[in-house]
Parts: structure tokens; C-alpha cells; sequence
């Protein structure tokens, strides 16, 4: 096992792998940017390094300040979350040429399955259906277009680096297709480096299913069974679940297989997830590999009772997997919803500015991954995602109320978020349902607006409990000064003496 880890990424997956580095009694060590100098992930890390300003082409993507970093503080190893390099192949290949482990497939299966074109290309060889679209490339829009009328619209525009919903448009007919190649290309640059772009057919309401599958250096592979993410704005996932509500057990095992004949054409090692669309008749196509732990992983950890961070540090030690196919089960559903710094109210614009207060949802079946506390300043620079909420319950309607309640108990003041919405979302008759597909929020939520009086009774319970902690006039509790001061823990936590 690794002595020290650094951690290439920022916010709450950076939180989330030092978590796994205590548990598995691993020092961890992190990056930031001057942007996060007071972040979460930097105060719970064992150590922290500044690796440069703001933009993340100076500091989260610079891949030779972060090899040195790595190298200068001792670590062993690179777990890059997700994002940012994690599926980067150049990262991958000079992190091992650096002497460093990366934790993640090596560089040849990560370039194949990271590289849409050419994972579509293994995929279909190795017997899988994939969506029907380009098996390459086009030099220009006039090209591109050529390849959209033998398709047939709408068609759905890839960044073939691409992950996380960044660098994908829909495209309707040839007048939108020049508008979105730009603009879809433009972003996967700035997001990956790559603006390789290639076309799909554009599927109507298919549900996104992916599975969840690990591979050692042993040989070893299982799949720890389905996570059902079809509910998306902007491409980009909200609301996970696990199990699906569509999938029954001939289905689950059929599309299982086929995960796995993804990952052995692939060659693939570590943590990641096979994605497919699966229609309403039941065909399933492939999507994509995420060669990552993915945002969502912890609804399959609530399920199915496995770490699969830890599992990602101990495969990418050399270690066997100890787990067998025909001893891993589902318990339970379990349903997280990702809080972003958004306005659901205008398109989901990112927000950003000062969090005054926030308080993370208690009780029962509900875990909280989160890489912000009150006092922080959301950045413009970086995907707006906060915080994540997880519910666990006996069966979906359980894991939903729990939700709900989880949801309408989190105050996050001083800036919009999404938790209003999710909230509404849950109490959907559609969502109750499991009636969820890609275009649930432009069917049935587009038009949403927040509960004006639910959010003023939000704001007086956060009140209450900043004048609680911090005293009516604003005075830190205990401070018998006329000034105000920042809270000091040696003063403010009530009486107390040094034991004897």
C-alpha cells in the first residue's frame, strides 16, 4: 500500500478521496489554486500545495506542476477524481514515465475507451450495439453535414475527449449544426485540450444506465450493477439511482455482460463505468466508458456495502480484488441529488459569491459528500457542483421521502443553488413514478419557479440558528467586546479547563 497520495483535483471529490486515505491509513496530500486557498479539501488534506492561479489551465491542468508536486512532497501516487486530468492519457503515461502511480486504467486503455471514436469502434467489434453515428471524424462543417443527412436528425454533436456533458450540443437540422459544432468544440477545448468532435443520432427519451465495474491487474473484473442517470440538464447528470426502476433481473444481467465485454475489448483496469441509452422497448445501446470514479459512485457504495475509492488505491497498488460476481447484491435503493451553484429559475446559469451560512442535512439514510463550508467563496472558474445528497432506504418510496426531507432541511444562504428545485423534482408525480428519461426537466420542469415562501421560512430557520452560534446583535456568543471579531474556538466553546 501507498505511504502518501496526492490528489490532483479540487472541492468534494477531493474531500471524499482524503476520507479513503485516512481509512486506509494512507497520508494525503492536495493541490489548489490561489482561488482555493481557504477550500475544504486544503484544511482536511495532510498536506496542501499552492500550484498556481485560478484558471485551471495554470493550475488544475498543468500537468507538469502537478507531477512535481508530487514528486517534491514523496507521494506515490496521483488519484486525479474526476474532471480536470482524470481521463487524460497523456496525464496517465507521464505520471507512470515520472515513476508515479496513476490511480486509474493505464495510458493505452484509457487513450482507447477516453477516445469515443475508438471505443465505439472496440466496443461494436466485441459484439456490443453502439448508437448509430460517425466511426471517425470530419474535417469541417460542410463534412460534418454530409455525415448529418446520412444519419438523419436531430443529431447529438460529441467531443470525442469528452465526459461529464461538456462539449455536447443537439443539433435539430443543418442551420443549427454550424452554431453547435462551434460552440461544442470551443468548450471541449477548453475543458480537455481536445476539440475532436464527432455525430450520433440523437435518441428521443431513452433513460441513461450505466454500470458500475472494477478491474485489477490480476485479471479479476466484476460489476457492481446498475446506476440509472437519466435525468440531466445540459447533457450533464442531476438526480442518480440505484437500482433502476426500468431494469428487471433478465434485463440487469443482459446488460451486466455486456458491460463486462466492454471492459475485457478494452483492456480496461480499475474503477469506471460502462454507460448505455436504453430505449423504451428495451434496446440498450452502448454510450461511452467513463474511465473514472464517477460523481455519482456513492449510491452503488449505499447498495451494494463496497468502497469504491478504496478499491480504486488498493487495485492501483497492485493488490487482487477480493470480491467474486456471484457474491455481489443490491440492498436497498438508494437516490443522490448533486447541489450545484445554479439558477434553475434561468437556465441553470452558474452562480457564484459568498456562502453566510449553510447547515448539510442530518438523519437516518442520508450521507452528505460536500467540498464547501459556510464562509466560502464559490469561484467563476470551476464546474459549480457543491455538494452531493444521498438517501438510502428499504425500497425507492423510502429513499425518496428521505430525500425530500433531506432536501427541505439544507440551507446553503448567500447564493442560488439547486436544492429548491431537486426538492420539487422528488415530489414530480412522474418522478414518484419512475417514469424518467433525458428529457424529464424539459417535459415537466422547464418552466419551474421556487416556492418564494419556502425560501423566506429557509432563510428565518438559518437565521435563527446564525443568531444562536453568533448572538442577535452580531457579536460572536461570549464576546463581551462592542466590536465584532471572527469566532475563536478557545473562547466560544463554553467553559472549560486543562485536565490534570
Amino acid at each position: 500500500m501507498f505511504s502518501k497520495i496526492l490528489i490532483a483535483n479540487r472541492g468534494e471529490i477531493a474531500v471524499r478521496i482524503i476520507h479513503a486515505c485516512r481509512e486506509l491509513g494512507v497520508r494525503s496530500a492536495t493541490v489548489y489554486s490561489e482561488a482555493d486557498v481557504n477550500s475544504l479539501h486544503v484544511q482536511l488534506a495532510d498536506e496542501a500545495y499552492c500550484i498556481g492561479p485560478p484558471p485551471a489551465l495554470e493550475s488544475y491542468l498543468d500537468m507538469a506542476k502537478i507531477i512535481a508536486c508530487a514528486q517534491e512532497c514523496g507521494a506515490e501516487a496521483i488519484h486525479p477524481g474526476y474532471g480536470f486530468l482524470a481521463e487524460n492519457h497523456k496525464f496517465a503515461g507521464k505520471v507512470a514515465k515520472a515513476g508515479l502511480v496513476f490511480i486509474g486504467p493505464p495510458a493505452k486503455a484509457l487513450k482507447l475507451v477516453g477516445f469515443k471514436l475508438d471505443a465505439r469502434k472496440a466496443v461494436s467489434q466485441a459484439g456490443v450495439a453502439v448508437i448509430p453515428g460517425m466511426s471517425g471524424t470530419a474535417k469541417d462543417a460542410k463534412a460534418f453535414a454530409k455525415e448529418a443527412d446520412a444519419i438523419g436528425y436531430p443529431v447529438l454533436i460529441k467531443a470525442s475527449a469528452g465526459g461529464g456533458g461538456k462539449g455536447m450540443r443537439v443539433a435539430a437540422d443543418q442551420k443549427e449544426l454550424a452554431k453547435a459544432l462551434e460552440g461544442a468544440a470551443r468548450e471541449a477545448e477548453s475543458a480537455f485540450g481536445d476539440a475532436t468532435m464527432y455525430l450520433e443520432k440523437f435518441l428521443e427519451k431513452p433513460r441513461h444506465v450505466e454500470f458500475q465495474m472494477l478491474a485489477d491487474s490480476h485479471g479479476n473484473v466484476v460489476h457492481l450493477f446498475e446506476r440509472e442517470c437519466s435525468i440531466q440538464r445540459r447533457h450533464q447528470k442531476i438526480v442518480e439511482e440505484s437500482p433502476s426502476p426500468a431494469l428487471d433481473d433478465g434485463l440487469r444481467a443482459e446488460m451486466g455482460d455486456a458491460a463486462l465485454k466492454v471492459v475485457a475489448a478494452s483492456g480496461y483496469q480499475n474503477a469506471g463505468t460502462v454507460e448505455f441509452l436504453l430505449t423504451p422497448r428495451g434496446d440498450f445501446y452502448f454510450l461511452e466508458v467513463n474511465a473514472r470514479i464517477q460523481v455519482e459512485h456513492p449510491i452503488t457504495e449505499a447498495v451494494v456495502g463496497v468502497d469504491l475509492v478504496a478499491e480504486q488505491i488498493k487495485i492501483a497498488a497492485g493488490e487482487q480484488l477480493t470480491l467474486k460476481q456471484e457474491e455481489l447484491s443490491q440492498r436497498g435503493w438508494a437516490i443522490e441529488c448533486r447541489i450545484y451553484a445554479e439558477d434553475a429559475e434561468q437556465g441553470f446559469l452558474p452562480a457564484s459569491g459568498k456562502i453566510l451560512f449553510m447547515e448539510e442535512p442530518k438523519g437516518p439514510g442520508i450521507r452528505v459528500d460536500s467540498g464547501i463550508t459556510s464562509g466560502d467563496q464559490v469561484s467563476v472558474y470551476y464546474d459549480p457542483i457543491l455538494s452531493k445528497v444521498i438517501a438510502w432506504g428499504a425500497d425507492r418510496e423510502s429513499a425518496r421521502k428521505r430525500m425530500v426531507s433531506a432536501l427541505a432541511s439544507y440551507p446553503i444562504l448567500g447564493i442560488k443553488t439547486t436544492v429548491g428545485f431537486l426538492h420539487d423534482l422528488m415530489l414530480h408525480p412522474a418522478f414518484i413514478k419512475g417514469e424518467t428519461h433525458t428529457g424529464f426537466i424539459d417535459q415537466h420542469m422547464a418552466d419551474w419557479r421556487s416556492d418564494k415562501d419556502s425560501e423566506l421560512l429557509g432563510l428565518a430557520s438559518a437565521v435563527a440558528a446564525v443568531a444562536e452560534t453568533r448572538g442577535l446583535d452580531g457579536r460572536t456568543a461570549g464576546d463581551d467586546s462592542p466590536q465584532k471579531r471572527a469566532f475563536d474556538p478557545w473562547l466560544d466553546v463554553g467553559r472549560w479547563e486543562i485536565g490534570k
